[in-house]
């Protein structure tokens, strides 16, 4: 990707939460600067080395580190890993929310996926925005977007999930799946035909490709889900992302079903 007005990022909300960048990026509250980084290790990682990898990448002619120094914004060092789903993984959205520096990279998740919360935000557009939030499925992968926030910007994001009251929707850490460094930007994801469901339990039967980066802690990582009713539940299944948009969710699925309790679909620290 190239440097980009953060404004000018294709944004259409009937196609949110996609897409998205593919590729790690730096956003600012005006621009999207690209991140050269890449980590082809495929073992383990602590969260403080991978930290330190990060601010190596490159920014333009300068490192990550010194990029952040000479804007006089924290380090990696002040930073914890969130990440970021559906609308908060959007350069756009980001911009919006004035939150100064944030670098993002892509990351893999196993036996969690992204999907639907069981609410509507009319603040966007109407008939508005399906936020997403996390829900395991046995098997699963795909790929997303990892942050390193300040406390300041973490908190400022749950609060825009919010619409600025006590709500719904907190930062959590997960207590199952995995992550890890993903460095094929064409990573395939599986499809809805390696979905099977014995009528409690849905599983991905795909076989999962190689691991190409290192993983690291998942329970180090903050991760704001919706918890009142969690996740949208159609006829007892789960409506990932990856498979179905958000305006054929909005039109074929919303207030067609029921909620899936948050403490029924994952399990936290």
């Amino acid at each position: 990707m190239e440097k980009m007005r953060a404004s000018h990022w294709q944004y259409t909300p009937n196609n949110s939460p996609q897409p998205l960048p593919k590729s790690p990026f730096v956003s600012t509250d005006i621009d999207l600067l690209p991140l050269e980084f890449n980590l082809n290790d495929g073992g383990e990682i602590q969260i403080d080395e991978l930290k330190q990898k990060i601010s190596q990448a490159s920014v333009g002619d300068s490192t990550l580190g010194e990029f952040l120094s000479s804007n006089s914004s924290s380090n990696l060092e002040d930073r914890m890993p969130i990440l970021l789903l559906g609308e908060l993984a959007n350069p756009f959205q980001l911009s919006r929310l004035k939150l100064g520096i944030i670098p993002v990279i892509c990351v893999r998740i196993t036996g969690l996926c992204r999907t639907y919360a069981d609410g509507l935000d009319s603040r966007m557009v109407r008939p508005g925005i399906h936020h997403v939030t996390l829900a395991r499925t046995p098997g699963w992968w795909e790929v997303t977007h990892l942050a390193f926030a300040t406390l300041s910007q973490m908190k400022t994001m749950v609060t825009w999930l919010n619409n600025g009251k006590r709500g719904d929707w907190r930062g959590v850490k997960a207590n199952e799946g995995l992550i890890r460094v993903e460095n094929d930007l064409q990573l395939k994801h599986p499809s809805v035909e390696s979905i099977t469901w014995d009528g409690k339990t849905e599983t991905c039967t795909d076989e999962e490709p190689e691991a190409n980066g290192p993983s690291f802690d998942i329970s180090q990582v903050m991760i704001p889900i919706h918890t009142n009713y969690g996740c949208y539940d159609s006829r007892g299944k789960i409506i990932r992302c990856i498979h179905v948009g958000q305006r054929e969710f909005h039109t074929n699925y919303f207030r067609r079903g029921s909620s899936k309790r948050w403490q029924d679909i994952l399990d936290i620290v």
